[in-house]
C-alpha cells in the first residue's frame, strides 16, 4: 500500500472512532443522572476513562511493537465498541463505571498505535504532515460526533451509545479488511529490543513529554470552564457555544491536516511547536477580553489554531529522536496527555471558583513553562545531534 492510500484509511478509522466518542459526550451526563449519578460521581464517571488511558496507552503501544500495529488496533476498537454497547444497555450505575473501565483500558490502544503506524509508513520529511492528518481525524470527529449525540438523545437516551457501538464495529472491519500491517520482521526484532518503559523518561525526550502535559492541562481546564465564563462575560448559552467549539475545530482540523505538514517540512518540528505554543498563549490572554459571541468565537479560534500545531509536532519529533519502537514512544505520549486531562478540569475549576479569569492566565503561565521545558530539550540534544 502506498502512504498516502493508508494515510487516507488511518484518517477515516481515527475519525469514526472519534465520531463514536463523540457521540456520547453530550449525552452520557443527563444518562448517568438518570442512573442514580451525583455531580460527583459523574466527575469520577469522567475521570475513570482517562486515568485508564493514563495506565494503559504505554503498554498497548510497547505490545503493538511486538506483536504489530494491526492485532493491537482491532483490540483497541473492538473494545470501545463493547464498552458503548455496555452503556447503552446499562441498567445501575456500577454498570456505566464497569463499561468505561473497559473501554478506557483496551481503546488507549487506539491513537499511539495509529500514530505509531503513521511513524512506520511516513519518510522523516513528511511525518509532520502525517501526524497532522490524524489530527485533523481526531478534530473533525470531535465535531461531528456531539451534533449525531445531541439529535438522537432526544428520541432515546441509550440510542446514541448503540449507535456509537455500531460506528465502532464498522471501524473494526475496516481495519480487518482493508488495512495491512506496517511492521516489517525488522521493525518486530527491534521493538523487542527496546528498553523499558521508563527508559523514555531518563533521557532528553522526556521533556517533550512533559511539554505535552503542560499543553494538555491548559487545554483541559480551559474545556472544563470555557462555558461558565463565557456565559458570566458574555451571556453565551449552549448553543452558542457549540457554535465556537465548532468554529474552533474546523479551523484546528484545517491546521493539522493541511499547515502543519508544510511548516515542519519548512521550519522543522521544533519551530513549529514554539509558535504553536506561543499562538496558544496569546489565544489564552485574548480570552480575558471577550466580550460577545464574536469575539468569544474569534480568540478561541486564535487558541485553537495555536494548539492544532503542537500535539502532531510533537508526535513527529519524538518518533524522529527515537528512531524505532514508536509504539511505546507514542503510548507513553498518550499517557501524559491523558494525565493533562485527568488533572486540568479539577484544577481549573478550582481556579474558576478563586476568580474567573485564573484558569486563562494559569494558560499563559503553563505556555512559558512549556516553551522553557522546550528550550532545555533542544539544549540536552544539541551534543546528540
Amino acid at each position: 500500500m502506498k502512504s498516502k492510500k493508508v494515510l487516507a484509511i488511518l484518517f477515516a478509522v481515527m475519525f469514526f472512532v472519534m465520531v463514536g466518542f463523540g457521540i456520547i459526550i453530550p449525552v452520557l451526563p443527563f444518562y448517568a443522572e438518570e442512573l442514580g449519578a451525583t455531580p460527583f460521581q459523574l466527575g469520577l464517571l469522567m475521570a475513570t476513562y482517562s486515568v485508564m488511558q493514563f495506565l494503559f496507552a504505554p503498554m498497548w503501544g510497547r505490545i503493538s511493537d511486538k506483536i504489530g500495529r494491526k492485532p493491537v488496533l482491532l483490540i483497541g476498537i473492538a473494545g470501545l465498541a463493547i464498552s458503548f454497547f455496555l452503556l447503552g444497555l446499562a441498567s445501575q450505575l456500577w454498570m456505566l463505571f464497569a463499561a468505561r473501565i473497559i473501554g478506557g483500558m483496551l481503546s488507549a490502544a487506539n491513537m499511539p498505535t495509529v500514530t505509531a503506524y503513521v511513524a512506520d509508513i511516513t519518510s522523516e520529511e513528511d511525518r509532520g504532515k502525517g501526524m497532522g492528518i490524524i489530527g485533523a481525524a481526531v478534530g473533525l470527529g470531535f465535531i461531528f460526533g456531539p451534533a449525531i449525540g445531541g439529535v438522537f438523545s432526544a428520541t432515546n437516551l441509550a440510542l446514541p451509545f448503540f449507535l456509537s457501538g455500531i460506528s465502532s464495529l464498522l471501524t473494526f472491519f475496516l481495519v480487518l479488511f482493508v488495512l495491512k500491517e506496517s511492521l516489517t520482521e525488522t521493525s518486530h526484532t527491534s521493538g523487542k529490543k527496546r528498553g523499558s518503559i521508563l527508559d523514555g523518561l531518563k533521557s532528553p525526550i522526556a521533556n517533550l513529554y512533559i511539554l505535552q502535559w503542560f499543553v494538555s492541562i491548559s487545554l483541559a481546564g480551559l474545556e472544563a470552564t470555557f462555558a461558565y465564563f463565557a456565559y458570566e462575560r458574555a451571556g453565551l448559552g449552549t448553543i452558542e457555544l457549540g457554535y465556537i467549539f465548532m468554529i474552533m475545530g474546523l479551523a484546528g482540523a484545517i491546521v493539522q491536516g493541511g499547515l502543519v505538514g508544510r511548516m515542519t517540512k519548512s521550519l522543522g518540528e521544533g519551530k513549529v511547536i514554539q509558535i504553536g505554543i506561543i499562538v496558544s498563549a496569546v489565544g489564552f490572554a485574548l480570552i480575558l477580553l471577550v466580550q460577545n459571541f464574536l469575539t468569544a468565537a474569534i480568540f478561541l479560534t486564535i487558541f485553537g489554531l495555536g494548539n492544532g500545531l503542537i500535539r502532531p509536532s510533537v508526535s513527529s519529533l519524538l518518533t524522529k529522536t527515537v528512531k524505532s519502537g514508536y509504539g511505546q514512544t507514542t503510548g507513553l505520549l498518550s499517557s501524559f496527555d491523558s494525565l493533562g486531562r485527568i488533572i486540568g478540569p479539577p484544577l481549573g475549576g478550582l481556579l474558576y471558583g478563586v476568580t474567573i479569569v485564573l484558569p486563562y492566565v494559569s494558560g499563559v503561565i503553563l505556555s512559558l513553562f512549556a516553551l522553557i521545558v522546550y528550550y532545555i530539550y533542544s539544549k540536552q540534544m544539541k551534543p546528540v545531534l
